[in-house]
């Protein structure tokens, strides 16, 4: 068998112990070398008896992996990656990607607003899922297909062979928007010989799992196979409003395989699958309280109280957060060999489609009726045709090409219910101090604006219609080469060229009459009015303002002098319509020395008309490209110790806003503004945020000896213009972050303390911060850490498998905990803003300081017990989060609600029983 730098010496034995997560130098395995090595995996899962010592069954069945598109042993990958295999994610009961963050310590996963607003981060980079324009930074393969959201791979997958999570940019190979990582999802093949598997699971809150696979010949080259599967519980938070669960599962998914391979050189794999989703997530707590929430309660609304009840898990919301997901595609793979070079190409075809409503207001008070915060389509065509050579000689390559098309067609909506206009009410006189009300409100702008407004202020049934196209076209070129310096030294160089382009077209309707009336207009007209009245009567020496009559009486006899009067007034309403009194009394500005006290209730236009584009001004699309790169230098001290180094870059594309909050830029804004196409009430914000660029450097040392394994990662990675999303307690603000920098230490290893007992731990210390962010929607945050990123993360785990009989039956007890350390509840970017009224500045308010309270820190135990007969059949009793560990995976602002903080609770200790029988 042969094996070229780091592998060159090794055996199949010591290929084995590579089964953790590892950073392996740049070589190539030849389709000899593949066949040989999946041979051997075969012969030792087949015979227990041919495993010579715990050393060669430390890692199971994880010997190939496919992290540089190509296959190799996890030993020779030239990636930083973190492999799970199909024992471990049986053993753990681990149900999606979410859970996989509990035994890789560089990956986190969250899911918040809803099913689909699930992100992923690698080395603390990732994206909010909350804006379905955000692509991830880190991009999910399933069998080799881009999943272009999150929300298309959260179901169980019966059949899984491994999950692959490369960390760093893989931009090179990868291209479509894996600038901070890839989780590459790998299931297993149909088989030549029948077979299978059926498990049956039940645990606490009624949580059934039901899921199978069988595989088997139809012809001598033809194999199939079939999967499929249910997963059902009770949700752990309950409503209090209508005694319903919320945070449950209820979710199906099928899966069909055929593989034609007769031995020749043509092979082929086609690959259907369809999955259905239809939960109430995602449940929310109030963790601190506002005087707005005592208006709630003075309405009849609840709110739970966490602060004196933390684990009660029961919220109050008058709309059941309802998820409806469904996914569905078709795959086709094919590997031509022409000598020693592969062709593979993978075509596929994916549609994605979702609708989630939910509460905004979190609480059971009917203030809004429901909010449609993600109803889409999204349609993608993909396409990827590769060649990689295996030639005898020091030099090998891979080059490639990749295409991308997608449409996603997305709407959403906010309506007012038969609450918000009281509740609104009660906000405006503790904002006025008790001097305005709604109809006294509508009684004034009525006579400034001629126009009748009784009644129509927050009004039930008003509210935001919006719909948003977006057209996405990209292609990638692609290329790695490996070079055998000398028999030690390997130098691996590679590059990927990717053209992306983005079209989109908005349709957004705002029928809150209240957020398109013109505050400023009115208050021109009401300080006009004001000031003629004051300066006729002082012409007049009345010592008080002039009434109507007065004034007509003034115009008719003195026209010229009525003219100078009325223009000089209009002049000082023009230069005061646009400031707040107290900055007019602030600014030292002779001519604004009254201001515009109707400013202050923008803050109740709380769904204001958005600028639909393409317009005059804006095309409203995109057309990017970049060149990533990547070098690796490997040297192989001993036949055991390695080092090497590494650079590489990543890029992802420029993304749209696709939410009610899709403004112009300020450039953009002001050009509408000049030009009079401005809608009313048009505020500048972000339509679009720029490319993200990455950048990581490596240096690592890795060692295989007879009884242990472990490997030492130090790197520096950087992510410029990182996309973040920002949530201010009324809408998200899409921005460019200036540069995120993370300098980390990642450590993982393996020790076979006997043939019975493997150990193992990982661990991954980061210091992320922004070293540049001087343009956020709160000022410069340069040198602040990123919130939400703990400092230290670590697996510890343990596996004691002993045969028991003579029969071969074994008892497996396996077990991980995992800790973060203490870090500040807050998700990304979020931050928690007011406006000082005397500046009209935007700047942090209390409620930050109330969330940085709020820490979390995890210590979540897993463990399970399995007796495994001979015959097939495992019977097994497992648990996650023993400690019940509760804990708040972030807080947010509450929506309209003052300084009020929300937050979303952890799940709570889950356990259950499981029977396994594989035939």
């Amino acid at each position: 068998m042969k094996f070229t730098a780091f592998g060159r010496a090794a055996t199949v034995r010591t290929a084995m112990l590579a089964g953790v997560a590892a950073i392996a130098l740049p070589v190539s395995v030849s389709a000899q070398d593949a066949d040989e090595l999946a041979d051997t995996q075969e012969e030792v899962e087949s015979d227990g008896d041919n495993i010579p010592d715990a050393a060669d069954a430390g890692s199971g069945n994880v010997i190939v992996v496919t992290a540089t598109k190509r296959e190799q042993t996890l030993q020779e990958t030239p990636v930083a990656v973190s492999v799970t295999s199909a024992e471990t994610i049986e053993r753990a009961q681990i149900r999606d990607v979410a859970d996989l963050a509990t035994i890789v310590p560089s990956l986190r996963v969250s899911q918040n607003q809803s099913a689909f607003a699930t992100s992923y981060s690698v080395r603390g980079f990732g994206t909010d899922g909350n804006n379905i324009g955000l692509e991830p930074s880190v991009a999910v393969f399933v069998d080799g297909v881009y999943r272009s959201r999150a929300i298309s791979q959260i179901s169980d997958l019966p059949d899984i062979q491994r999950v692959e999570v490369l960390r760093g940019p893989q931009s090179t190979l990868f291209g479509k928007n894996a600038s901070a990582g890839v989780i590459s999802i790998v299931t297993k093949e149909p088989q030549f010989d029948f077979g299978g598997m059926v498990e049956a699971s039940y645990g606490n809150y009624d949580a059934m799992v039901v899921k199978g696979f069988v595989t088997g010949p139809v012809t001598d080259s033809i194999a199939l196979s079939a999967s499929g599967g249910i997963n059902k519980r009770d949700g752990f938070l309950t409503n209090g409003f209508n005694g319903e669960d919320i945070n449950d599962r209820d979710r199906w998914f099928t899966r069909g395989q055929l593989l034609f391979d007769n031995g020749g050189p043509l092979r082929v794999r086609v690959i259907g699958d369809y999955d259905k989703i239809e939960e109430r997530c995602c449940g929310v707590v109030n963790v601190a309280p506002s005087a707005e929430l005592g208006a709630i309660q003075l309405l009849g609304g609840q709110v739970n109280d966490f602060r004196d009840n933390p684990d009660g898990d029961v919220v109050f919301t008058d709309v059941d957060p309802i998820n409806e997901i469904e996914n569905y595609g078709i795959s086709g793979q094919i590997d031509y060999e022409f000598g020693p070079i592969t062709m593979t190409s993978i075509t596929a075809y994916r549609e994605t489609h979702l609708s989630a409503n939910q509460d905004v207001d979190f609480t059971s008070a009917p203030l809004v009726s429901g909010a449609n915060i993600g109803d889409a389509s999204i349609d993608t065509f993909t396409q990827e045709l590769r060649f990689a050579s295996d030639f005898d000689g020091p030099l090998n390559f891979l080059i490639g090409g990749y295409y991308f098309d997608e449409r996603v067609d997305t709407s959403d909506s906010i309506v007012f219910g038969p609450a918000f206009r009281p509740y609104a009410n009660l906000l405006l006189q503790g904002a006025t101090g008790g001097t305005q009300t709604v109809d006294s409100l509508e009684a004034t702008l009525s006579a400034l604006n001629g126009t009748d407004y009784t009644g129509q202020f927050f009004a039930e049934g008003q509210g935001f219609f919006n719909n948003i196209v977006q057209d996405n076209e990209a292609y990638s070129i692609f290329g790695n080469v490996d070079f055998e310096i000398t028999d030690r030294l390997v130098l691996t160089l590679g590059a990927n060229y990717t053209k992306d382009k983005k079209q989109i077209v908005t349709n957004s309707t705002s029928t809150d009459v209240f957020s398109n009336v013109d505050l400023v207009a009115s208050g021109n007209r009401a300080i006009f009015a004001q000031g003629l009245a004051s300066q006729v009567g002082t012409l007049l020496g009345l010592g008080r303002p002039a009434t109507q009559a007065e004034i007509g009486a003034f115009a008719g006899a003195n026209p010229a002098a009525f003219g100078q009067v009325s223009a000089g007034v209009q002049a000082f309403a023009d230069a005061n319509d646009g400031v707040t009194p107290q900055q007019a009394a602030a600014d030292g500005n002779p001519a604004t020395t009254v201001g515009n006290p109707l400013l202050a209730l923008t803050p109740f236009q709380f769904l204001p008309p958005l600028q639909n584009c393409p317009n005059a001004v804006e095309d409203c699309s995109t057309n990017d490209d970049d060149v990533s790169y990547n070098v690796r230098l490997a040297y192989e001290v001993t036949p055991t110790l390695n080092v090497y180094a590494s650079w590489a870059t990543g890029y992802k594309a420029p993304s749209f806003n696709l939410s009610r909050d899709s403004r112009p830029l300020p450039a953009d804004f002001a050009a509408l503004q000049a030009q009079g196409l401005a809608v009313t009430n048009l505020r500048p914000g972000t339509r679009f945020a720029d490319a993200e660029n990455s950048e990581v450097f490596e240096l690592g040392i890795k060692g295989n000896w007879s009884r242990a394994a472990a490997n030492l990662t130090f790197f520096q990675q950087s992510i410029e213009d990182f996309q973040a999303n920002v949530f201010t307690g009324t809408s998200f603000i899409l921005a460019n972050a200036g540069k995120q920098e993370t300098f980390g230490v990642e450590f993982d290893g393996q020790f076979y303390a006997s043939n019975e007992l493997t150990l193992s731990v990982a661990m991954t210390y980061l210091d992320a911060k922004y070293d540049s962010f001087t343009n956020s929607p709160v000022g410069d945050l340069s040198g602040e850490p990123v919130a939400g990123v703990p400092e230290l993360s670590a697996v510890f785990g343990a596996q004691y498998d002993k045969e028991i009989n003579s029969k071969g039956d074994r008892v497996i007890l396996r077990g991980d905990f995992s800790y973060q350390s203490p870090v500040q509840v807050v998700d990304g970017l979020t931050n928690f803003i007011v406006t000082d009224p005397a500046t009209g500045e935007r700047d942090f308010g209390p409620a930050r300081d109330a969330a940085r309270a709020f820490r979390r820190e995890v210590n979540n135990l897993n463990a399970s017990l399995t007796y495994a007969f001979d015959m097939g059949l495992e019977l097994s009793v497992w648990g996650r989060n023993l400690l019940d560990d509760r804990y708040l995976t972030t807080v947010f602002p509450a929506v309209a609600q003052g300084q009020a903080v929300s937050g979303y609770p952890n799940q709570p200790r889950t356990y259950g029983v499981a029977a396994r029988m594989r035939f």
